[in-house]
C-alpha cells in the first residue's frame, strides 16, 4: 500500500515543480536578499501542492474515464484499484490543507511587515494555486481536458513560482524577471507536451482535448521546438539586459540537453519510448536552473 501511495505521488515530478522556486531564490540571492526560512517554506508548500496535483490527476482521470488500457504511461493507482477513489479524495483533502497551512506560514514569515492588501493578494494567489491543482482533471469541468493545461503550467510553474518567490524575498519586482520566469514555465510546458504527445491516441479516444490532440502530432512537434527555443531565448535575452562576467552564461551548458530532447521527440513514434524523456526534460530544466543560479550568483 505504501508503494502505491509513493507511486501515486509521482515523486519524479518534484524536480520540475521545484525548479521555479529555486530560480526565484537564485534571483533573490543575486540581488542580495535571501532568507533560508522563506526558501524552505516555499519548497514545502510547493511539494504539498505538487503531490496534491498528482493525487487529483490520478483521481480525476480515473473517475472521468480518461485512464484506459490504451494509455501508454505508468499505471495509475485509482484506475488499477491499488487505491480506492474514496481514499484518494481523503488524501487530496489532507494535502490541500497542508498546502494551505504551509502557504499561510510562508506568507506570514515573508510579509509580516507588508500591508494587508499585499498579504491578501498573495493569499488569494495561494488559494487559486490549490484550486488549479485540483481542477486540472477533477471536478465537473476539468480545464486540462480542453487544452488549457499548457497555459496553467506556464503561469504556475513559471510566472507565479519564480516571481512570487522572488517578491517574497525582496518585496520588489522588475519586469525583466519575466524572462527567466518564462523560461522555467516554457520548459515545464515541454514536459506536459511530451506527456500529451505520448498519450495522443488514448486522449483522442476518451475525448481529452489536449494541445497535441487539437493540432495533431506533426504540429505538436513544431510546438515543442517553439517552446524549447523560446525558453532558451528568454534566458539569453535576460543576460543581454543585465550584462556581467562570463560565468553568468554557465546555463548555456544545459542547452544541448534541450536540443537532444527536441530531436528525440521529433524522431520517436512509439509512445512508450517517449516516457523516459519526460524525466529527461524535467531534469534538464532543473540543471538549467542550477547552472543559471550558480553562474549568476558567483
Amino acid at each position: 500500500m505504501v508503494k502505491s501511495w509513493i507511486e501515486a505521488a509521482r515523486l519524479r515530478t518534484l524536480p520540475l515543480a521545484l525548479s521555479s522556486i529555486l530560480m526565484g531564490c537564485f534571483l533573490a540571492t543575486a540581488h542580495e536578499k535571501f532568507s533560508w526560512t522563506i526558501a524552505i517554506l516555499a519548497v514545502v508548500t510547493t511539494i504539498c501542492l505538487q503531490v496534491l496535483s498528482n493525487f487529483a490527476n490520478d483521481y480525476g482521470d480515473a473517475v472521468n474515464g480518461k485512464d484506459t488500457e490504451a494509455r501508454q504511461g505508468p499505471q495509475r493507482a485509482v484506475q488499477s484499484g491499488a487505491i480506492s477513489a474514496q481514499s484518494m479524495r481523503k488524501a487530496m483533502v489532507i494535502f490541500a490543507v497542508l498546502s494551505l497551512i504551509s502557504g499561510v506560514g510562508l506568507l506570514y514569515e515573508a510579509l509580516k511587515e507588508a500591508t494587508w492588501p499585499t498579504f491578501a493578494a498573495f493569499l488569494v494567489l495561494g488559494i487559486l494555486s490549490i484550486i488549479a491543482a485540483i481542477t486540472y482533471t477533477s471536478g465537473k469541468r476539468p480545464y486540462g481536458y480542453v487544452g488549457l493545461g499548457d497555459l496553467s503550467v506556464l503561469i504556475f510553474f513559471g510566472w507565479v513560482g519564480v516571481l512570487g518567490v522572488y517578491y517574497l524575498h525582496t518585496h520588489s519586482l522588475d519586469w525583466s524577471l519575466l524572462l527567466p520566469a518564462t523560461s522555467c514555465g516554457l520548459f515545464a510546458v515541454c514536459v506536459l507536451n511530451i506527456n500529451n504527445i505520448r498519450d495522443i491516441e488514448s486522449d483522442t479516444l476518451t475525448g481529452k482535448r489536449s494541445v497535441p490532440v487539437r493540432i495533431g502530432r506533426e504540429k505538436a512537434i513544431i510546438y515543442h521546438w517553439s517552446l524549447l527555443i523560446s525558453g532558451m531565448f528568454c534566458s539569453i535575452f535576460y543576460f543581454f539586459l543585465h550584462p556581467g562576467p562570463l560565468t553568468q552564461w554557465l546555463f548555456i551548458l544545459s542547452f544541448p540537453l534541450f536540443v537532444r530532447n527536441g530531436l528525440v521527440v521529433s524522431r520517436l513514434t512509439n509512445p512508450r519510448e517517449l516516457d523516459p524523456y519526460l524525466k529527461q526534460m524535467a531534469l534538464s530544466t532543473l540543471l538549467f536552473v542550477l547552472l543559471f543560479g550558480i553562474g549568476y550568483c558567483i
